[in-house]
């Protein structure tokens, strides 16, 4: 499984090169100092939406046929893959419906119906916008795109694992925030086949107010869980039963950190002070988790995947 991930993610970056940014990774001074490490940050906030989730969405679309990219497609979506698949789908001429929960953030759901979208809200979880959103494809024989529960859409995600590879072959660990896992998992899969020699660290980093995967590996399934209101909305809530995601960060994912909201924020107002970038909770999860861990300080190289740009403005201000 592991070489065919890595092959459909190399397959994936050139297949997506036309249409995504290469993001850079930069150094942070400012978190090198902090950790004593070298520290790098993956600024997928500069992706095309504001979100990592471009990658995956354009991986599955491509793939495609023509007849079913006219008929639209069916998402499922807390606000970042609905905006990225509305955003490929308006590049590819073509037009889908979002199934979202009724939490989603107001500005994300405003960025995928700018792009053309449709938007239906269902449920109060992640995963019931998700059930919602297949019994919808079925029904009507339109395909279906999970944000994370499909192997086009894991090979998407693992080209920015790909890319930090490529710009520093030797780093040591990347830290990663996890919903459904379809970003660890992509990124996991491949530089653990890439480097098999000195394997990279994987390091998952999740919100304590939703740690739903990192209780499911420890439980050795997929749990149910009630997930409370986070900064970190990108990664919040359930995941579906049969994830293929499960099997990936039951495998490859070296540990697991959690961090409140205090923490978030905190990493929040210190990316925004020492970067001038913005960045949302899910992407300050990351940067927490790093600040947090007992293994920073080892002079290591480190990459953190600032996985998405898109906050709400009202919630920025509260931060700052």
């Amino acid at each position: 499984m592991d070489k065919e991930l890595r092959k459909a993610v190399v397959d994936a970056g050139r297949r997506i090169r036309p249409y995504v940014r290469r993001t850079p990774l930069d150094e942070s001074l400012a978190l090198s100092r902090m950790g004593d490490d070298q520290v790098f940050l993956k600024l997928e906030n500069w992706q095309h939406t504001g979100s990592f989730k471009l990658r995956g969405a354009f991986n599955k679309l491509l793939q495609l046929t023509p007849a079913e990219l006219q008929r639209g497609v069916v998402v499922a979506s807390s606000g970042n893959h609905g905006a990225a698949v509305a955003y490929a789908l308006r590049k590819l001429g073509a037009t889908g419906v979002v199934f979202a929960p009724t939490h989603a953030a107001a500005t994300k759901l405003e960025a995928i119906q700018r792009l053309g979208a449709a938007v239906q809200l269902h449920g109060e979880d992640s995963v019931d916008a998700e059930h919602a959103a297949r019994a919808h494809a079925a029904e009507h024989g339109l395909p279906y795109i999970s944000p994370y529960n499909d192997w086009a859409i894991v090979a998407g995600q693992g080209t920015v694992g790909l890319e930090i590879v490529r710009d520093q072959p030797d780093v040591d660990t990347i830290y990663v925030t996890v919903g459904g896992g379809g970003l660890i998992g992509g990124i996991a899969g491949y530089v653990k086949q890439r480097r098999t020699a000195k394997p990279v660290r994987i390091v998952g980093c999740l919100p304590a107010h939703s740690p739903v995967m990192a209780e499911s590996v420890r439980a050795g399934h997929v749990v149910e869980m009630e997930s409370l209101p986070t900064l970190a909305d990108g990664s919040a809530g359930g995941i579906e039963s049969d994830a293929i995601t499960f099997a990936l960060c039951q495998a490859l994912v070296d540990d697991w950190i959690l961090v409140d909201e205090d923490e978030i924020a905190a990493a929040i107002r210190l990316i925004a002070e020492t970067h001038h970038q913005i960045i949302e909770g899910a992407a300050g999860v990351a940067v927490a988790a790093y600040l947090k861990d007992v293994q920073r300080g080892q002079g290591r190289k480190v990459a953190i995947v600032l996985c998405g740009a898109n906050i709400d403005l009202r919630v920025l201000k509260s931060i700052l």
